[in-house]
């Protein structure tokens, strides 16, 4: 039995095949590695998927690529311009297109290799959520290098999703997030061009915030290939993750969480009431004096994942770095 296949929650073999994924492909100059990301679709169990490729504005030989299998695929790919404003537009943009409908949306970088049951997974657990409930799926990555031989795995997230977790870090790649129509409107319901760190904490902190629920799954899903091209990489080495805290030394976090806190108020009374307690204490504390800021951060509960970023979180405070 596959590494894939030793799980205890999702039934596999009796995920309804009828059910629609919309993949949502973000392409910039990704022709290097683009086929091998667009054969993995087609080796998926989960055979009802189909593609809306949006590139923004590649020179290379991306856009012969997608014309190739659009050809090849027919009506199961779609190719339209992206925004050219960088890849988090593009993949919002993306999401937010009317005419895409379907009962699953997956983000899907341009470079990655999915494992066949990525999709059967991601739609065997979101299918046990009622349809009216935001739902979002992610897992871990196996980390591979431009040739795919094996470089680890991303790190592995043992507390629960929340939002209280949200606000402080994205547990999971894009890459690896699966959501069902409910957490889709959402994203579409907040104003165009709203500023946001990255599409894919955006839509974490969306479903946590608004009540949805989330899973992390432990099995990796893909490979998620690492290479001197990535506009984003995973966070294994040690000297990664310490230079990621060290964006709060360098105020990066007090920017990011600026940057939440005014896109959160376009959510308006999505938010529940719980969730924009644990918001509004938090960014009270961040106003204060030492002691009362310390108090305020406990109080709203927020966290990271790992003991090395709960240290980092804890000095942050201390130093008025959140």
């Amino acid at each position: 039995m596959s590494l894939l296949h030793n799980l205890e929650d999702p039934d596999l073999e009796n995920t309804g095949s009828h059910t629609s994924v919309a993949i949502l492909l973000a392409t910039y100059n990704g022709g290097a590695f683009l086929r091998e990301q667009l054969a993995s679709y087609e080796a998926q169990h989960h055979g009802n998927w189909y593609v809306w490729a949006s590139d923004d504005g590649s020179t290379d030989r991306t856009l012969e690529i997608l014309a190739e299998y659009q050809e090849r695929w027919g009506k199961r790919m779609t190719v339209v311009a992206g925004p050219h404003q960088g890849f988090v537009a593009n993949f919002l943009s993306l999401v937010c297109r009317p005419e895409i409908n379907a009962d699953y949306y997956a983000y899907s970088d341009q470079d990655d290799l999915w494992e066949p049951e990525k999709l059967t997974r991601a739609v065997a657990w979101l299918s046990m959520v009622p349809p009216s409930i935001p739902a979002l799926y992610c897992a871990r990555t196996r980390l591979v290098d431009e040739q795919g031989r094996d470089r680890g795995f991303s790190p592995l997230m043992r507390r629960p999703p929340s939002f209280a977790n949200a606000l402080m870090q994205n547990i999971a790649g894009g890459n690896t997030m699966v959501f069902n129509a409910a957490a889709c409107a959402l994203l579409r319901s907040v104003e165009p061009g709203v500023e946001v760190v990255t599409f894919d904490w955006w839509t974490y902190l969306v479903v946590t915030g608004c009540g949805g629920q989330v899973h992390y799954d432990p099995i990796p899903t893909l490979r998620y290939r690492q290479h001197g091209q990535n506009l984003v990489g995973a966070s294994i080495s040690w000297s990664k993750r310490w230079a990621r805290l060290g964006f709060m030394w360098k105020r990066r976090y007090v920017l990011w969480t600026d940057i939440h806190a005014r896109a959160l108020q376009s959510l308006g009374p999505c938010l529940t009431l719980e969730n924009a307690l644990i918001l509004r204490t938090f960014l009270w504390a961040r106003q204060q004096t030492l002691g009362k800021r310390l108090l305020g951060l406990k109080r709203s509960g927020v966290y990271r994942q790992h003991l090395v970023g709960q240290l980092g979180l804890f000095l942050a405070a201390l130093f008025n770095r959140i």
